[in-house]
């Protein structure tokens, strides 16, 4: 076994009228979107930070500025590709990911499987390489409150060329 690199990632986005709620890459209709800069896929952001930290990158911010304008409304996913991309510019694969939707509401099980499938094809892996999961925070916290989500997320990336 090669080089192993693990990284953590963690994002919130507060709850915004009149956008799109984008979670792992699938719109959830009849609900309000998320604030941000771009699409604010909170999971997806989450992930791409746990990435970006295993290749000791930083994190999205430093990749992906909210001052630019050319990420105003980008797809997270679209962004994701390019992080994956970064991953094989490096000289790594990603062996698995794994994450978690902190959310009140609406309940994502009927979308889950889709998130993973949208998550695996922006990063070129196996579906079973990607987790994806929620949790409630039995109404405490932002979260629970509905005033907004959280993702967590954690990845092992595995050297290829040295």
């Amino acid at each position: 076994m090669g080089d192993l690199r693990v990284g953590t990632g963690y994002d919130v986005h507060a709850f915004a009228e009149g956008r799109a709620l984008v979670l792992g890459g699938v719109t959830i209709p009849d609900h309000a979107g998320l604030a941000g800069h771009s699409d604010a896929d909170v999971l997806v952001h989450a992930l791409m930070d746990a990435i970006i930290s295993a290749l000791r990158e930083g994190d999205i911010g430093r990749l992906f500025p909210d001052t630019d304008a050319e990420y105003d409304g980008i797809s997270s996913i679209e962004l994701l590709g390019r992080v994956a991309r970064l991953v094989a510019e490096r000289g790594y694969r990603l062996l698995d990911a794994d994450t978690v939707l902190v959310i009140e509401h609406p309940r994502i099980s009927g979308y889950r499987e889709e998130m993973r499938e949208r998550i695996a094809a922006a990063l070129g892996v196996d579906v079973e390489s990607v987790g994806v999961k929620a949790t409630t925070t039995e109404g405490l916290g932002f979260e629970g409150r509905g005033e907004g989500v959280g993702a967590h997320a954690v990845v092992l990336l595995e050297r290829v060329n040295p």
